[in-house]
């Protein structure tokens, strides 16, 4: 459960991440209080995740969900560029991730 438990908090960083665009800056009222709620629920998430995970583990994998979340969703919504060398990091966070979810028992 405390993996599922990360994956939310992943998932919920990336959330506000992107959320933290739409409120311009904490000048958009909705798309700010939406922001802090995903801020305050993917602390908890992670929270509960660090009950059973390593810190470092855990964390690693949180920003690593964040970041990759963030980018995939920077193209997506605000037409980043996906040139080769931004998804050939992405590719060495994603394996990164796999390494420390692999090495943790």
């Amino acid at each position: 459960m405390h993996w599922i438990y990360l994956i939310i908090a992943g998932m919920f960083e990336i959330s506000w991440a992107v959320g933290l665009k739409f409120s311009h800056g904490f000048s958009r009222i909705i798309p700010s209080i939406l922001t802090v709620v995903c801020m305050i629920l993917s602390f908890y998430f992670l929270a509960q995740a660090l009950k059973n995970l390593p810190l470092g583990t855990a964390y690693a994998i949180w920003t690593g969900i964040g970041t990759i979340g963030t980018v995939i969703c920077g193209i997506i919504l605000f037409k980043e560029p996906a040139t080769a060398l931004r998804l050939f990091c992405i590719a060495l966070i994603v394996s990164g991730i796999t390494g420390l979810k692999l090495l943790t028992q």
